[in-house]
């Protein structure tokens, strides 16, 4: 049984098909990335698989349950933190966190040792008396994510968990993540940030215009969509581009000053041309070496295919 199944989900906003029969599955503690461009369908597919939208056509389950025809006894598996989401402003971070237990029916002796829990982990602890519109940006995201938390839910849904916060703030909240993960939690989040999904996700699907183009592991995806390299040169002197030009040829490059950097399948080739390129020029090459394309690249490369 999988955590988290779409099914043929469709849905459609008048003339404009926003999901066009997506499918994927998603295993129990994963952490699993919905990436794509703005407008490919992200938020569409969150929120008929945590209930908000209902799917003109197809499947939404978690814990093979399906999620439209039990949505109480789906939705108490899950916790979601919206993109667009704020905590009480006037109540203080403990008090955010006692309301949603109570509302998740908890008792009071459950609720006052979750939070604990919580505000240690979340590294909350010192704010818990503040009210939430005294908190920074993570502090609010860390505690929209406790108030997610809260229930102990199975599947924890994030729509763009770091965006807009601070580099020690993402680091934070990718941490957090990553121990869920750990603890047996199944994460499935959206995001820009593609190398951060790159980095922190098992698997992810790459969705554009209402379709998945893509599925699997980042770095095997690296290896099924890109057979290209990318050699990096460095001369002792600024080069110029129409002497180069006639050498590579065929090639897509780059020159910034005395860096070069190709595009290409056969590096050794590129090798020669530039020795041959030295050799005429009068130029020293000081340093070569070659790297494979970032998950970044193959994510725009699969978008624009």
């Amino acid at each position: 049984m999988y955590a988290v199944e779409a099914v043929n989900l469709y849905k459609r906003f008048g003339d404009i098909v926003a999901v066009d029969h997506v499918s994927f599955a998603v295993k129990k503690g994963e952490v699993f990335g919905l990436l794509g461009p703005n407008g490919a369908g992200k938020t569409t597919t969150i929120r008929m698989l945590t209930g908000v939208l209902k799917p003109d056509d197809g499947t939404a389950k978690i814990m093979g349950i399906d999620v439209h025809e039990e949505p109480i006894k789906a939705k108490s598996l899950i916790g979601v933190v919206p993109e667009e989401a704020n905590p009480y402003p006037d109540l203080t971070v403990r008090d955010n966190l006692t309301l949603v237990g109570m509302l998740y029916g908890l008792t009071q002796g459950d609720i006052e040792e979750r939070i604990r829990g919580l505000l240690k982990v979340l590294d909350l602890y010192k704010a818990r008396s503040r009210k939430a519109r005294t908190l920074s940006k993570g502090m609010r995201q860390r505690l929209l994510i406790a108030m997610a938390l809260i229930s102990e839910p199975q599947v924890l849904f994030l729509d763009e968990p770091t965006s807009g916060l601070d580099v020690i703030s993402a680091r934070k909240i990718r941490d957090l993540i990553r121990s869920l993960a750990k603890a047996g939690v199944t994460v499935l989040l959206t995001t820009h940030n593609i190398e951060e999904a790159g980095a922190i996700c098992d698997r992810v699907a790459i969705i554009n215009k209402g379709h998945i183009v893509a599925l699997g592991n980042p770095d095997e995806l690296k290896i099924k969509t890109s057979k290209h390299m990318y050699l990096l040169a460095l001369f002792n002197k600024p080069l110029k581009e129409e002497e180069l030009a006639h050498y590579l040829g065929p090639y897509e490059y780059r020159v910034n000053g005395r860096k070069l950097s190709v595009i290409c399948e056969d590096p050794g080739d590129v090798v020669e041309r530039l020795l041959s390129y030295v050799k005429s020029s009068g130029v020293k090459m000081i340093s070569i070496q070659t790297s494979q394309p970032s998950f970044e690249e193959v994510f725009l490369r699969l978008v624009r295919r």
